[in-house]
């Protein structure tokens, strides 16, 4: 019933923000959003998180999922939201943000909207990619954790996503919407020692390092002997589909207190790279992992999820953007079988 008041809610934070000038440097993204991150409140006040990152505070949903005209499950994960203006020629609206069911039959959606704070209109036509494709493998049960990366150096959007949690997979498209699929990019394979049996909900990113020739860098779940850790990879291609994966985690659990970690995001920030994620508590993290990616220095909690609705304990896999200097989080919220789309912004 909460779903009802979420645009009501969100117009109301449309607040003078010129204290936002206060906030030190920027982050950028391959998805060409700038980027915030931060703890969220139950006030409406923002104090200091870790890294000097601002806080965040809800203000309501994407979209109330009971009116979705595809909602097969009924619990919605992983949002990633992308900007179009410059990118795309006569574009649904200035943001295009993806997301999916996670259980059988899963299916990558659409949704689209001109403001970051507003409410989302569903795709006539989700799935946008769904579990079978011409030419695909018969017997995938589902594709889930859409991450889109606006790829500057070839202009298309590539969509990395899973199915089944053994393999990552990419497609492309020139418009964001019809995407055409490529193939897996990595597996469980990967991995020499057999140790690792899921390597899902991965995000893709450009970045260089020099050190290894390369120019995108990928952060993924790994299943490692039933714990699940962050994993790295780096791809030396112009196409981002082809990787080189490191074979210990970039990031353990046990230094933040969980005993298993997913959903990673990279942001860049103060001249240096963070990771952030959540853990089995339902809490985010950051952790510095330096432009070389080759640290791993556990920073602590980076947003608390609300204990009622809609995160009722659980904030999950968090998307970042930025609209006329405001900051936006947009996060999985809620339990793992009863999620929905959240949003959060920075307050001043």
């Amino acid at each position: 019933m909460a779903d009802r008041d979420d645009s009501k809610r969100i117009n109301a934070v449309r607040m003078d923000v010129s204290r936002r000038a206060f906030l030190k440097g920027s982050l950028a993204t391959s998805g060409g959003l700038v980027l915030g991150g931060g703890t969220g409140l139950v006030s409406g006040l923002a104090n200091a998180a870790p890294a000097g990152f601002p806080n965040y505070t809800y203000i309501g949903t994407a979209f109330n999922k009971v009116n979705l005209r595809y909602n097969p499950t009924g619990e919605l994960i992983f949002p990633c939201i992308r900007g179009t203006i410059g990118r795309v020629a006569n574009p649904l609206a200035r943001y295009y943000l993806y997301y999916a069911p996670h259980d059988a039959p899963g299916g990558i959606c659409l949704a689209y909207g001109d403001h970051l704070y507003g409410q989302f209109t569903e795709y006539a036509y989700n799935p946008i990619f769904s579990r079978t494709w011409p030419g695909g493998p018969p017997d995938i049960s589902h594709v889930s954790s859409p991450h889109v990366l606006w790829n500057s150096r070839v202009n298309k959007f590539y969509l990395y996503f899973h199915g089944e949690n053994t393999v990552t997979r990419v497609a492309t498209s020139t418009d964001g919407i019809h995407f055409t699929y490529q193939g897996g990019c990595v597996s469980t394979r990967f991995f020499t020692d057999g140790s690792v049996t899921e390597t899902s909900y991965a995000r893709v990113f450009e970045h260089d390092i020099p050190s290894k020739g390369s120019h995108y860098v990928m952060v993924f779940m790994g299943n490692q002997n039933g714990r699940r850790r962050i994993f790295w990879g780096w791809s030396k291609t112009g196409d981002a589909q082809s990787w080189t994966i490191q074979q210990t985690p970039l990031i353990s659990p046990a230094a933040d207190g969980e005993t298993d970690i997913s959903g990673p995001h990279v942001v860049f920030r103060n001249g240096t790279a963070y990771v952030i994620y959540h853990g089995g508590s339902g809490r985010m993290y950051i952790t510095e992992v330096g432009l070389n990616f080759d640290k791993e220095l556990h920073l602590g909690v980076f947003h608390t999820p609300l204990g009622g609705w809609p995160d009722n304990g659980r904030a999950a896999a968090p998307s970042f953007g930025t609209e006329n200097g405001e900051e936006y989080m947009f996060y999985e919220a809620g339990h793992r079988l009863n999620a929905t789309i959240a949003v959060a912004k920075v307050l001043w």
